[in-house]
């Protein structure tokens, strides 16, 4: 068995100054003094990618700037699957007995450390470097594409992609730490500037600067223990041209993988933690997974079925919409508030306390997958 027995989290939006390094640093102090260990109990370090920070050997840089000298070290790159990719690497590596303590970290000072161009140059490298990098598009380009033919296909509208924005203010208006608290309406995010039809600004995440790491250990250690019971991984074609069904990206496939590791059903999960890069990514997964049904999810939120006091709440920090995005540490956020509602530390967005908890990211263009299954000691 393995168990997330630390997390660590700064706030989301400007560290002026703060560098790759620095920010992962903070995330890691914090998640050790979570799990009540020090520097010296940490014998693995897995770490994700940064774009500010493009270094061959970044989890061995990192070790050097932080001070430890650990058995096992790796960074890893999987897009927005990242984060929850590290952790599922640290189970099967705290289960394989390659090390027992594992420091697991992203972060990245994406908001003040990157140019603009520099940004929409990196991230448009998920597109085919022969037959849609050259044409121009971007990511947010290729999730509105996604975005017009899910309306097409399922009746999905505007509004709907609206409500999810305005239910993932609504939770991060609870949370000192995420970028954005104003509470916004769905005429707001309706009447915010066009990026690529149908999605509005509001429609899309934030470029933040921040930090997220947790620790992943043999045994149940310090005061706020979780078990991670599940874990899976599925992947599509890297490019969304070679994508063979634009209504179904494995998603709901990775996480019955994952639940069905944990030998739980979906209809015990008390807590959901999904990736919302857009609101389109957030309506297709949610739908996919089954957590609503098809042309829904838009409906369901603004019906409070994903509130603090429904059966299943959903991204009670705010999610990438609204706490902010940092490149790895952008789904980690999730994991981070998901120990804390199980752990029932999470204050006034406290949600019923759940005992099993569902995560689910996606990288590139829903191209790859990750799920993790959490449960209370």
């Amino acid at each position: 068995m393995s168990y997330l027995v630390g997390s660590g989290l700064t706030s989301y939006g400007k560290h002026e100054g703060s560098s790759t390094l620095d920010l992962m640093s903070q995330a890691s102090n914090l998640a050790l003094k979570d799990a009540g260990l020090s520097r010296s109990d940490i014998d693995g370090v897995i770490c994700g990618y940064s774009t500010t920070l493009p270094h061959l050997m970044l989890a061995t840089l990192f070790c050097e700037h932080f001070g430890i000298s650990p058995q096992y070290a790796h960074t890893v790159q999987m897009g927005g699957a990242t984060g929850l990719g590290l952790v599922m690497l640290a189970k099967q590596l705290v289960a394989s007995g390659a090390a027992r303590r594992i420091l697991v970290i992203g972060g990245e000072n994406r908001m003040t450390g990157q140019s603009r161009d520099s940004a929409i140059q990196v991230l448009a490298q998920v597109g085919h470097p022969v037959y849609e990098v050259p044409l121009g598009a971007t990511i947010p380009a290729y999730y509105g594409l996604l975005a017009s033919s899910y309306m097409k296909a399922f009746g999905s509208t505007e509004q709907d992609f609206a409500a999810l924005a305005v239910l993932m203010r609504q939770h991060a208006s609870r949370h000192p730490g995420a970028q954005f608290q104003k509470p916004i309406t769905e005429d707001d995010v309706l009447a915010s500037r066009p990026i690529a039809s149908p999605l509005k600004i509001l429609d899309c995440c934030s470029v933040a600067d921040g930090g997220c790491a947790v620790v992943v250990s043999a045994e149940p250690v310090g005061g706020n223990p979780l078990k991670i019971t599940g874990a899976a991984q599925h992947h599509n074609a890297q490019h969304i041209s070679a994508m063979k069904n634009l209504n179904d990206f494995g998603a709901g496939q990775c996480t019955q993988r994952a639940l069905q590791s944990a030998g739980r059903k979906l209809s015990e999960v008390e807590y959901i933690a999904i990736y919302d890069s857009f609101t389109i990514t957030l309506t297709m997964l949610l739908e996919e997974i089954g957590l609503a049904p098809r042309g829904q999810a838009g409906n369901w939120a603004r019906e409070g079925r994903f509130s603090k006091d429904s059966a299943t709440p959903l991204n009670l920090h705010g999610g990438l919409l609204s706490y902010g995005h940092c490149g790895v540490a952008g789904a980690m956020a999730h994991l981070a508030e998901a120990h804390l509602q199980m752990t029932g530390r999470a204050g006034e967005r406290q949600a019923r306390r759940s005992g099993v908890s569902l995560l689910h990211a996606d990288g590139g263009v829903l191209s790859s997958h990750v799920s993790l299954v959490l449960e209370s000691v």
